[in-house]
């Protein structure tokens, strides 16, 4: 069998890319690889290289951008496939992320945000494409992560039982107020994940990436990942803002909203909480350390509303802050701990 190189070398030979500049982009936290290929005939195009046999599968990719193109949506359009390998070639939507739009201009927040919302408010009603569930088991297991990682970096020890009523509030706290599997979740939908295009028009102006574990849930949970962003503070008021005109342009009630959009948003950062401990913990990625502080803020605050008031006791009463000592635990164990 051919080495990857080998196989990547034939694989842009016979899709017509042989002759392409090769450069390196930013990856992500997945084993997936990121090029951009410029070719003097056909113009700019990324590669992905996702390598199977390190978990990878760009299948789920493949179909969520065909269904979201189908929806007029602007996913990147494919070029070509080689699903066997992990390789694909796809549309190059440029280099405009939101995160750097918005620090170039942050007047352009509010039109930025309110074209990502609308892109939600038009995705919640769309037919729905085979894929997974990501409904309160699937929740309520991905936020005991937080117990799997970053309490054990915090204690050094593992407490099955305190993981069990820790798992169990989470599912409850879903189960009451978050248990709606009606719409396509994108599932990391923010501002490192979204690239503006203002020559298009309405909703085709927010491209669209790193959507394969797009799967059925709630229809706001994009929302609270695009508003409670891991990686950056939002200028203030805009997350009220960008409610505001969720609410008015979906027709959802306020106080269903409200009670869902903090359960979520508690649910979602227990699990980036315990994801970034993993990554520093078990991958060796010590920058995702940094991002912690500020998580643990977007938890607080969505622990504060009073029907999470359970949930708030049991996440407080397991899971320290993160000061300087925790945090720089998390770094000195870096790349040491096996999965538990």
């Amino acid at each position: 069998m051919p080495d990857r190189a080998t196989a990547l070398a034939a694989f842009l030979s016979r899709s017509g890319w042989g002759d392409a500049r090769r450069s390196p982009l930013a990856g992500d936290a997945s084993n997936r690889r990121y090029e951009r290929l410029a070719h003097p005939a056909l113009g700019p195009a990324i590669l992905m290289d996702a390598p199977p046999e390190k978990g990878e599968d760009v299948r789920p990719f493949v179909a969520i951008a065909r269904h979201l193109a189908g929806l007029g949506l602007a996913a990147p359009a494919l070029i070509a496939e080689d699903p066997a390998h992990g390789f694909l070639i796809l549309q190059d939507l440029g280099d405009d992320l939101y995160a750097r739009v918005v620090d170039r201009d942050p007047d352009l927040a509010d039109t930025l945000y309110g074209a990502a919302i609308d892109v939600l408010v038009e995705l919640a009603p769309a037919p729905l494409p085979a894929c997974p569930d990501y409904g309160p088991p699937q929740m309520a297991q991905a936020a005991a992560l937080a117990h799997d990682w970053y309490r054990l970096a915090a204690t050094g020890t593992r407490d099955a039982d305190r993981r069990a009523d820790f798992h169990d509030t989470v599912r409850q706290a879903l189960d009451s107020h978050a248990a709606e599997m009606s719409a396509l979740v994108l599932r990391d939908y923010h501002a490192e994940n979204l690239i503006w295009l203002p020559d298009r028009a309405g909703t085709a102006r927010v491209g669209l990436l790193d959507f394969q574990d797009a799967a059925r849930g709630h229809p706001i949970y994009d929302l609270v990942s695009l508003l409670k962003d891991a990686r950056r503070d939002l200028a203030p008021g805009l997350e009220g803002r960008m409610i505001d005109r969720f609410l008015d342009r979906s027709g959802m009630a306020p106080d269903a909203f409200h009670a869902a959009y903090a359960t979520l948003g508690a649910q979602r950062n227990l699990r980036i909480l315990g994801g970034f401990a993993r990554l520093s913990l078990h991958y060796g990625k010590p920058a995702y350390v940094d991002l912690i502080p500020r998580v643990w803020r977007h938890l607080q605050d969505s622990l504060a509303h009073p029907a999470l008031a359970t949930l708030a006791k049991v996440v407080n009463d397991d899971l320290p802050p993160p000061d300087p000592t925790l945090l720089q635990t998390l770094k000195d164990q870096c790349g040491t701990v096996p999965t538990p």
